[in-house]
């Protein structure tokens, strides 16, 4: 975007640009702020000397075993999901011009669902156990991992394909993933009917989506999907400025709309399920943080895609520190508390964007 000509328009826009780039900076300084909080809070709280001890100078003692493999795992996930999901969540209102455009009203989130709840239920055979009980809880996590993703990559491609077939306007895409959405419900609802209590209960505790499932291992799987597709994302900015303008616009630009809108569905797709995969159902998060970012800077997708992926880590931070605080020492799935605070926060955002 070229900068105005006039005086008068000059002084407005370098301000505007002043304003978004403040907004992104203090974003990332409270980020980062959440961050050094979270690791110091929870059922056993650390000094920041004892922090840095436990990541520079490592004694064996309690609080390294705390901050390296409980807390810097689970803030790092919800660095990557909250950053990821509000990334997807923003990309996917603007090709699909829908403001209640996300991955999950694709049904992406409902087909990762049955893919556990089907992992669940098959592996509850005892004959397909191994004999170390270690040996078989881990191949568990990794097969219901591994089938979530599968089904959530599957419902994706359905979703592509309908497109394909039928044109990828934002009101196809929207109805597929409507029917995509109750579909998978639907048999997730069998599955739970058929399963016993304990599988039962492994399938709902999973679709309230937790963090205290991250790992090192998958936090690296995760950082090899997230990191080139944000790249992708923040190398096609303007597209997506031309995008929101129209199809016409776009394609008068010189852009293939319907091959850009389904490369961008793909890899919505990709991220949503690298987060739903490992952690369940976690929502509101891609729906909420882009009308927030909208709302206070504006809709320039050059500001509106990094935002987001800010945003969405410190909401998720946020979202994570009540979850291990509210009743310690107990912890709540967070996708409980991204539910909570996303309903009334979404109501308010709705009537807010009504006024104006």
């Amino acid at each position: 975007m070229n900068e105005p000509k006039t005086p008068a328009a000059s002084v407005l826009y370098r301000r505007s640009l002043r304003k978004r780039y403040l907004f992104v900076g203090i974003a990332l300084l409270l980020t980062v702020l959440l961050l050094g909080l979270g690791i110091t809070t929870g059922a056993m709280n650390l000094s920041l000397p004892e922090v840095w001890n436990a990541l520079f100078h490592r004694s064996g003692s309690p609080g390294e075993h705390i901050v390296l493999n409980l807390r810097l795992p689970r803030l790092l996930a919800a660095v990557a999901s909250g950053g990821a999901l509000a990334l997807a969540g923003a990309v996917m209102q603007i090709v699909l011009r829908n403001p209640l455009g996300s991955p999950f009203t694709l049904g992406i989130s409902n087909a990762a669902a049955f893919g556990a709840a089907l992992a669940y239920l098959l592996l509850g055979n005892p004959a397909l156990k191994p004999a170390g009980p270690d040996t078989w809880l881990g191949l568990q996590n990794a097969l219901v991992t591994v089938s979530a993703f599968v089904w959530a990559a599957l419902g994706s491609l359905f979703v592509i394909f309908v497109s394909r077939k039928k044109g990828a306007t934002p009101e196809n895409m929207i109805l597929t993933g409507i029917i995509v959405n109750t579909f998978f419900m639907a048999l997730t609802s069998v599955l739970q009917f058929l399963a016993d209590d304990v599988q039962l209960g492994s399938i709902v505790f999973w679709t309230f989506g937790d963090l205290s499932k991250s790992t090192w291992n998958t936090l690296l799987l995760q950082a090899l999907v997230i990191v080139p597709v944000f790249l992708y994302f923040l190398k096609h900015n303007l597209r997506f400025n031309a995008l929101d303008a129209g199809d016409q616009v776009a394609g008068s630009l010189g852009i293939n709309v319907h091959r850009f809108r389904m490369h961008c569905i793909l890899l919505t797709s990709l991220l949503t399920a690298s987060i739903v995969a490992f952690y369940g159902i976690i929502a509101f998060v891609g729906l909420i943080i882009p009308h927030i970012i909208r709302i206070l800077i504006g809709n320039d997708a050059r500001f509106l895609v990094p935002a987001s992926l800010v945003l969405g880590t410190m909401f998720m931070l946020l979202c994570d520190m009540l979850s291990r605080s509210l009743f310690s020492p107990l912890v709540i799935p967070v996708g409980i508390v991204t539910s909570i605070l996303g309903a009334p926060l979404f109501v308010l955002l709705l009537i807010k964007g009504n006024k104006r």
